[in-house]
């Protein structure tokens, strides 16, 4: 075989791999573009929640600023997309008064959401656990109680969640939504005994950001 031959094949292989990489360049660019057409088409909503309720077990405040805050609430998502589905991969829930979180996080088990479907949870938030305050927010928690007789507690949820068009799933997307819940120590027109804490019947909608 001559130079110019081997030459020749050289050249022949080098437009071979050219052409290869064109074309796995080119699917994977189609592929991509699709997935991009679909998910501007279908364009994903936001879950859509609810605080139900809220059952007060504790709610003490000591003199040194230790705040015990043990609540069960129900929070219900439901997912208002016709063709997305929604995978829930981690969500903590917790209580906050005036940005200042007062209860330990409280980690939901991970779940799927078909369309349409909902999805109710019913966890405890607390734990028995006393978290300090600073003490401008224990003058104001002191003040709310005494004279409005009402507490506006945001329930808050922090979480990861993913999108399915089909078999397709998204990356992680971040997930917060807040929940203001306000808890009359006062009237109790809203409100029932259950055994020694108070179930606040609620149904108040709550802010998502996706």
């Amino acid at each position: 075989m001559t130079a110019k031959d081997c030459g020749h094949n050289e050249d022949n292989r080098k437009k071979l791999h050219r052409r290869l990489f064109a074309a796995v360049l080119g699917f994977t660019t189609a592929v991509l573009f699709t997935i991009l057409l679909v998910w501007l088409i279908l364009r994903p909503a936001k879950p859509h929640f609810i605080l139900q309720d809220a059952t007060v077990y504790a709610f003490n405040l000591t003199s040194t600023n230790l705040l015990t805050a043990n609540f069960q609430i129900t929070l219900s998502s439901r997912n208002p997309n016709g063709r997305i589905g929604i995978y829930y991969d981690k969500i903590d829930v917790y209580a906050a008064y005036r940005s200042q979180q007062i209860t330990i996080p409280t980690l939901l088990p991970p779940s799927y959401q078909g369309h349409k479907d909902t999805t109710v949870w019913s966890p405890f938030l607390g734990g028995g656990a006393a978290v300090p305050v600073a003490p401008n927010l224990a003058a104001s928690l002191k003040e709310d109680g005494s004279s409005a007789g009402t507490v506006m507690v945001n329930v808050r949820v922090d979480g990861r969640i993913r999108w399915k068009v089909g078999s397709f799933v998204s990356g992680k997307y971040r997930l917060n939504v807040n929940c203001p819940a306000y808890i009359n120590f006062g009237d109790k027109k809203n409100a029932a005994a259950v055994g020694a804490a108070i179930k606040h019947q609620l149904i108040m909608d709550c802010n998502v950001d996706v």
